[in-house]
């Protein structure tokens, strides 16, 4: 049975490409949109300690950073994540009335693509993988092959923000919808040691049950939307409608906007879930950065996000070497 087991190693070793008697070691990067920048801090920590992944499988936002690592476009991609400001943000927001997304996404799709050319994935020098989710059947897909950049695009495409993304004869989306932390994926190609990056682990208080409420005196009241009163108000109305829309993407206040119904919905549904599969299959490592004060879409805040990716790491890095001294 020894004599078996060192085989398998020895085989398992040689095909995702690490030195037999090192366990292979796969790096699982969630989803979180802003949040996720969080993930650059974590590589970068993971770099500085000589923890090289054999495997990454990110989804979303988890996807992106994955994937710019493994083309060596992360010194790249945090120079641009820490020049973005709120009106940058804002410029990237090709707006499209009456698609299947509110963005076109053209504008990030083309400073994807000049980042990271036309790699496929099978080029990649360590095995990766993007989740997403099919339009229609709801099957989780792990983009494995062919274009990089489209992989990632449908890998974030959050519905009814982004369009879906066709690949394959498949309309795909956010991969979070089906498997926001992908332990599983990672197992499946062979990781020994599983690390998990999670982006929504600090979400104390959220999905608590509230067993009693009711309505109070005046509730139920719609407010009263007034209509501009001449021609030229309602053509000024009409030309501002994209600029209003752009910033109710980024931030409202009082009655939530239509994105942030979108977005909290989605980040409700999406907690919940990681919950459930992390339960079911955890990883070796769990990283758990406290990034609860960033939210979904403050892109502008991504040298914070960054450092708090570090922190989390720098005290995970102990436990992560046991694993492997455990499995070596």
């Amino acid at each position: 049975m020894r004599a078996i087991d060192t085989d398998n190693k020895v085989a398992d070793a040689h095909r995702i490409g690490v030195s037999p008697g090192k366990p292979s070691i796969g790096l699982v990067l969630g989803s979180g949109a802003a949040r996720g920048f969080a993930h650059i801090g974590v590589l970068r920590v993971l770099e500085a300690n000589g923890i090289k992944p054999d495997i990454i499988v990110g989804t979303s936002m988890g996807a992106l950073v994955g994937g710019c690592y493994a083309t060596g476009q992360l010194d790249a991609l945090e120079e641009w994540a820490r020049s973005l400001t709120m009106r940058r943000v804002i410029g990237y927001l090709d707006v499209r009335i009456g698609g299947s997304g509110l963005i076109s996404g053209g504008r990030l799709s083309t400073r994807l693509e000049e980042s990271i050319g036309a790699a496929t994935i099978e080029q990649l020098p360590i095995r990766f993988a993007a989740i997403s989710t099919e339009i229609g059947t709801g099957h989780e897909v792990w983009l494995t092959r062919g274009s990089l950049a489209l992989a990632l695009r449908a890998s974030y495409a959050l519905p009814g923000i982004f369009p879906p993304v066709h690949i394959g004869g498949r309309w795909l989306v956010d991969g979070a919808l089906v498997n926001p932390v992908p332990v599983s994926a990672a197992r499946a190609f062979g990781a020994r040691v599983v690390i998990a990056v999670n982006m929504e682990a600090d979400r104390f208080g959220r999905g608590a049950t509230i067993a009693s409420h009711g309505a109070d005196p005046g509730d139920g009241q719609s407010a009263i939307i007034k209509e501009p009163r001449n021609s030229f108000a309602r053509l000024r109305s009409m030309f501002s409608a994209e600029r209003a829309l752009k910033r109710q993407i980024i931030a409202g206040n009082g009655r939530p906007s239509l994105t942030t119904v979108m977005v909290e919905s989605f980040n409700i549904m999406q907690d919940r879930l990681t919950r459930m599969r992390l339960a079911g299959d955890p990883p070796d490592v769990h990283i758990t950065p406290r990034i609860g004060p960033i939210g979904w879409l403050d892109f502008h805040h991504a040298a914070e996000a960054i450092e708090i990716g570090r922190a989390a790491t720098e005290k995970a890095v102990e436990s992560i070497n046991q694993a492997i001294a455990d499995l070596s």
